[in-house]
């Protein structure tokens, strides 16, 4: 189990040590993440997964993974599958606790029993329609269904035929007999029980009726010994209900503790929303590196490191804010700046030809790997030679003021290697587009430094053309256009129109150091003067493919401007 980056205190962790110093629960602490197995996990799941994970290791406790698995419509093995591997990714292990909510089916349907034996529920006729008719609003009260009185008897007897599946789907449904008139719009007789009949992914046709999520929750977590239900705010209305239920069944009763849920801006959190994406092809999949998914986030080049540092930093609080997502891209930044091993890569590359250098020549210039960490001494070896790749905008013919690369007549530094000059332009005579530089260098300046101490103001880096590695850049920026995606400015609109058309930019003619034309899957580099890159699982040997993971510096300020 990973502990966490470093001690930290909130009102969940008040809250539990307190317990512990009244003997609540025995002083045990005993957490459980249980997602819906309906979509991939994102970044936002991933606040709940370090709050459960980190408080049950602080206090020495445990905590489960439980799918709470009770609407098969919506639910995939696919699903299941993933989430275990970004858990696990995200460096969490729940070692034999692993469960469902369908594990505990039949004990779920025989509490249910005991409530209608007890008078505490009834089956209901009323249609999905009418069931939120006689719900009333927020400011009127609900009306009793007519079926609200059934006797015990009738009750039993019409919830194993429900099971037995002799009724139509949506015929009946099984409720709570709490209050039509509470303020409380969650305890006017909510639905415990609907009839499906879908195939589970687990239990395949062995039932037909399935319990709700509200149903199903608390007494999981009652099951399993939970002691601290920690939920997101949307679930604060649903406590006297969750209480209700285990008061009535006289079970372990866990304290659920709600916290607000992370919400980053340009961003979209609804799983539904982010199945749209998907399936109408705005992004390439749930591992789309533009995706808030863990998957996503993985294969864009962001580290599980990186993640719970950022979540542990912007704390558990009791109400919802926004988080700027330059927050987030720092977190990856600090992570990646420390970690990362340094190369060069040419991205939109022109030919620097030195005119002066021998033809047949090649040098091997020696660069350190992290010169970012002066307690590392691993070097590499990029060749040289006469002819070179160095980025289009690190020339320009007419250069605008304070400019400090190469132009005409002007002396620049190729990094590690020489000092050299610029002394032709070579151009295609059908477009008048710069095709080529020419240069001469200095000999006497090998290593990027001159021996007469003459200083340069500018500093590139470059490839050598006959050594470079062709490669695939792919340059992702922020999916939606708005910092709040909800947001339209024309009526019928939805959230994808504030996709942004140019959120994914692929370069397919730029080239990399030669070490790195067979480098490893999610394998993380800083691109010197570029940014951080991952190598995509589209890679192929020697033809590798990078992902921008993040800029060297915050470029999301700037998106408003």
């Amino acid at each position: 189990m990973t502990t966490p980056e470093k001690e930290t205190s909130d009102f969940i962790r008040n809250i539990i040590k307190e317990d512990i110093r009244e003997g609540r629960f025995g002083g045990r602490v005993h957490t459980r993440f249980p997602p819906e197995p309906n979509g991939y996990l994102h970044i936002g799941h991933a606040k709940a997964i370090v709050l459960n994970f980190d408080v049950a290791a602080e206090f020495g406790g445990l905590c489960n993974l439980r799918f709470d698995d009770t609407n098969p419509s919506k639910e995939d093995v696919e699903y299941v599958e993933a989430i275990q591997r970004d858990i696990r990714w995200l460096g969490y292990d729940w070692g034999d606790r692993l469960y469902f909510a369908s594990d505990y089916f039949e004990q779920l349907y025989e509490f249910a029993v005991q409530l209608i034996k007890e008078g505490k529920a009834y089956v209901d006729d009323l249609s999905p329609e009418e069931i939120r008719e006689y719900r009333g609003t927020l400011t009127e009260p609900g009306k009793e269904s007519p079926y609200r009185n059934r006797s015990v008897e009738e009750n039993l007897d019409l919830f194993e035929r429900m099971r037995a599946g002799e009724f139509p789907e949506g015929s009946r449904v099984l409720r709570a007999k709490i209050d039509m008139a509470s303020p409380n719009l969650n305890l006017r007789d909510p639905v415990m029980y609907r009839i499906m009949y879908v195939t589970h992914h687990r239990t395949g046709d062995k039932w037909c009726i399935y319990p709700t999520y509200d149903w199903a929750h608390g007494q999981c977590d009652s099951l399993e010994g939970i002691t601290h239900s920690l939920c997101t705010l949307e679930f604060e209305n649903h406590r006297p209900l969750y209480d209700w239920f285990l008061d009535q069944l006289g079970i372990h009763h866990p304290k659920q503790i709600e916290f607000a849920r992370l919400q980053l801006n340009y961003t979209i959190m609804s799983k539904r929303k982010l199945i749209r994406l998907v399936e109408e092809g705005h992004v390439s999949g749930w591992d789309d590196p533009r995706m808030p998914t863990l998957s996503g986030m993985r294969r864009r080049g962001y580290t599980p490191e990186a993640i719970r540092n950022f979540c542990n930093r912007i704390g558990v609080a009791k109400s919802n804010s926004v988080v700027d997502y330059g927050m987030l891209e720092h977190a990856v930044r600090e992570d990646l700046n420390a970690r990362a091993p340094r190369a060069m890569a040419v991205l939109r590359p022109l030919r620097l030809v030195i005119e002066n250098y021998p033809e047949d020549r090649v040098e091997e210039i020696e660069l350190p790997v992290y010169p970012q960490d002066k307690s590392r001494t691993e070097t590499r070896v990029v060749p040289f030679s006469r002819t070179l790749y160095i980025e289009q905008d690190d020339f320009a013919e007419v250069p605008p003021p304070k400019y400090r690369r190469l132009s005409p007549g002007r002396e620049v530094r190729l990094m590690g290697a020489y000092y050299v000059t610029c002394t032709d332009v070579i151009k295609d005579e059908a477009t008048g587009e710069i095709i080529e530089v020419r240069c001469t260098y200095d000999p006497e300046t090998k290593g990027g430094q001159s021996p007469d101490g003459r200083k340069v103001k500018g500093t590139i880096h470059w490839l050598s053309a006959d050594h470079a590695v062709p490669a695939e850049i792919r340059l992702y920026d922020k999916l939606f256009l708005k910092e709040n995606p909800e947001e339209v400015d024309e009526e019928g609109a939805d959230f994808t129109s504030n996709l942004n058309p140019n959120s994914l930019e692929i370069l397919t003619n730029a080239f990399v150091e030669p070490e790195l034309a067979n480098a490893e899957v999610e394998s993380r580099y800083q691109f010197l003067r570029h940014g951080y890159f991952c190598v995509d699982p589209d890679s192929r040997p020697g033809r590798p493919v990078f992902n921008l993971t993040v800029s060297l510096r915050d470029t999301w300020a700037k998106i408003s401007s």
